[in-house]
């Protein structure tokens, strides 16, 4: 795994020992950034279940302004400082070690411009993650988004009261799910 694209463009990340965590490929982050574009640039991003830290560190790469990683497994934790460090983004990052879960009950700092959620396989995280953003609309910017890595086989319509989807893209074994405030999906163009 690598950096793709900006400052920190070719620093190759390090793996978490094991198998505790799912990077996202290059194929489907290449293809994620390419339908962000320069919107990115300036942006808080929260990046639960931070893993390598591959998806917030390509964002800072590419003119975010900070990221928050939350990360439960210590040796995520660890290569997630140690890529963090040698990306040269060590004063771009928060890292907390702790459960995403809590993290989201009790934050209270800044809203994010973007949430990325991409939890273990197949245990419905992403679900329960999804669900609690839903009901704490105040984590997200007026206009911010989420996008939720899954593979498609855990793909299952959810209940939402504040967020709906509005885009999905996938690439192989992985599954990019899009998401926003619903009024900002019905509300009419503005025309002058």
């Amino acid at each position: 795994m690598r950096i793709i694209a900006g400052s920190a463009k070719g620093h190759k990340l390090q793996m978490v020992p094991g198998d505790s965590t799912r990077p996202i490929t290059d194929r489907a982050k290449e293809a994620l950034f390419s339908i962000l574009g320069d919107w990115i640039e300036g942006s808080r991003v929260l990046d639960l279940f931070g893993g390598t830290g591959g998806v917030g560190l390509e964002a800072l790469s590419r003119g975010a302004e900070f990221v928050y990683f939350v990360e439960l497994n210590r040796r995520a934790v660890k290569t997630l400082k140690n890529n963090a460090e040698n990306c040269g983004f060590a004063e771009q990052v928060l890292i907390e070690r702790g459960d995403s879960f809590a993290f989201l009950n009790r934050y209270t700092g800044p809203a994010f411009d973007l949430i990325y959620v991409a939890p273990p396989q197949y245990e419905g995280l992403w679900r329960k993650a999804l669900m609690q953003i839903d009901e704490r609309p105040e984590l997200l910017v007026e206009d911010g988004d989420i996008i939720v890595q899954i593979h498609p086989k855990e793909e299952e319509p959810l209940a939402l009261t504040y967020l709906a989807e509005y885009d999905r893209r996938q690439y192989g074994s992985v599954l990019l799910l899009f998401y926003t405030a619903a009024e900002h999906l019905t509300e009419p163009d503005d025309e002058e």
